[in-house]
C-alpha cells in the first residue's frame, strides 16, 4: 500500500511539475514521504500494544511477565543537535522479562538473554514456543528491544546502530537482570539469537567475555562487507542512509568489518554453537560459513557448529513448529545446558512438545 501511495504521488506531482516548477515538486513529495513513513509508525505503535496484550494470554500460565524500561551504556546516535539539553545521557530503552512462575527465590537460577533479529525487527510472539520451552528448562529471560526495534515511534527506530551500541543496549538488559534479581546467577548466563539476533550474541560475548557463558547465534548475519555484496538496494540503503553508517560498504570498509562477528573471530572464547542452513533465504550459509572458517583459523575450540542441508523453512529453518525444527532446537537446548546448567534440561521431544504447546495450568 505504502508504495502504491509513492507511486501515484510521484506520477502527480511530474504532471504538476510544469505549473509548480521541479524543486516544489520533490519539496511536495519529499512530505509526502515523511507523512507515509510517520503512519507507518503509527500502525507498528498499535502493533506491539496488541502484541504486548497477546504474551500474557500465551505465555502467562507459565510465566510472570514484565516489561521494564531502562538505560543503555551507550548514547542516543542519531541526534540532530549536538548542543541539546541530556544529549549525552544514555538511551532508554524496553526489554521483555519472563520468569518461570515455579522458582524458589532463595534458589539461583540461569539467565537467558533472547535477542531478537531483523534490521528495524522486534521481540513479537513470534518467539512464544521458543519462550515457553526455556522457560520449562528453569531459565529466566530478559529480550531486549534495543535500538532501532520497531514498535517505539520514529525517533527509537532512527536511532538504529547495527552491529555497533545495540551490543552495549543488550548488555544492559543482562547487568539489569543480574543487578535487580536476586535469584539471578551471574555465572550462568547465555546469549541467544538468530540472524541479525545472532550477530548480537556472538558480539556480547565478544566484547564482554566475562559476562557470557554460552552462545547459540542461529543463521548468523557474519560479515556485513560479504552481505552486502549480495543483498538488495532496499537492505543497502538502510546501512547507508544518513541516520544510520551513512556511507556504504565501498566508502567505509572498515567500519562494516568493525560490525561483523567474522572480523572480530580472534576474540570469541566462549563456548559457542553455531548453525546454518544450506537453502537459507536471508543469510547466505557460505556467509556464516566464513565465521566457521575464520573461527577455525584462530584454533578457536570453544565452538561447535551444524550445517543443516536443505532443510524445510529455509532462514527460519529451527524456528518454525514441525517435528524436525523441534529436534534442531532440542540439540541448541541442550548445548545451553552443558555449560549454564538449568534445573530442568529438555532430555526428549516429549518434554519439548509438553512446554510448548501444552497450556499448563495456574
Amino acid at each position: 500500500m505504502k508504495q502504491k501511495i509513492l507511486t501515484f504521488a510521484a506520477m502527480f506531482f511530474i504532471a504538476l511539475s510544469v505549473s509548480y516548477g521541479q524543486s516544489e515538486e520533490l519539496k511536495l513529495l519529499r512530505q509526502l514521504q515523511a507523512k507515509v513513513n510517520s503512519q507507518d509508525h503509527r500502525y507498528d505503535l498499535l502493533e506491539k500494544k496488541i502484541d504486548d496484550v497477546l504474551w500474557f494470554h500465551r505465555v502467562g500460565d507459565a510465566a510472570f511477565i514484565d516489561k521494564v524500561y531502562i538505560t543503555s551504556s551507550a548514547p542516543r546516535t542519531n541526534i540532530k543537535n549536538p548542543t541539546a539539553m541530556g544529549v549525552n545521557n544514555p538511551l532508554r530503552f524496553e526489554s521483555y522479562v519472563f520468569i518461570p512462575k515455579n522458582i524458589d527465590v532463595n534458589k539461583k537460577y540461569p539467565l537467558i538473554v533472547l535477542i531478537h533479529g531483523g534490521v528495524h525487527g522486534d521481540f513479537s510472539t513470534y518467539h512464544v514456543h521458543i519462550v515457553r520451552e526455556l522457560l520449562a528448562q528453569g531459565y529466566i529471560i530478559v529480550a531486549p528491544e534495543y535500538r532501532g526495534s520497531k514498535g517505539y515511534g520514529e525517533r527509537f527506530w532512527r536511532d538504529i546502530d547495527y552491529g555497533g551500541f545495540e551490543i552495549q543496549d543488550s548488555e544492559a538488559a543482562r547487568a539489569y537482570m543480574v543487578e535487580n534479581y536476586s535469584f539471578v546467577d551471574a555465572n550462568r548466563v547465555g546469549a541467544v539469537g538468530w540472524s541479525h539476533g545472532g550477530l548480537i550474541a556472538l558480539m556480547s560475548a565478544m566484547q564482554y567475555p566475562k559476562n557470557y557463558h554460552a552462545v547459540f547465534a542461529g543463521v548468523p548475519v557474519s560479515c556485513l562487507v560479504y552481505r552486502m555484496g549480495y543483498a538488495t538496494d532496499h537492505y543497502l540503503r538502510l546501512f547507508s542512509d544518513d541516520y544510520h553508517i551513512g556511507k556504504t560498504v565501498r566508502e567505509n570498509i572498515e567500519e562494516y568489518r568493525r560490525r561483523s562477528p567474522t572480523w572480530n573471530a580472534h576474540l570469541l572464547k566462549t563456548p559457542t554453537l553455531i548453525t546454518t542452513n544450506t537453502n537459507d533465504d536471508d543469510v547466505h550459509y557460505s556467509e556464516t560459513m566464513g565465521l566457521i572458517n575464520a573461527l577455525k583459523a584462530n584454533n578457536n575450540r570453544n565452538f561447535e557448529y551444524r550445517i543443516y542441508q536443505n532443510v524445510p523453512g529455509g532462514h527460519s529453518f529451527d524456528r518454525i513448529d514441525n517435528k524436525q525444527s523441534r529436534e534442531a532446537r532440542l540439540k541448541v537446548w541442550q548445548f545451553l545446558a552443558k555449560h549454564l546448567k538449568p534445573p530442568t534440561p529438555m532430555r526428549n521431544l516429549k518434554d519439548m512438545e509438553r512446554a510448548a504447546y501444552v497450556v499448563l495450568k495456574p
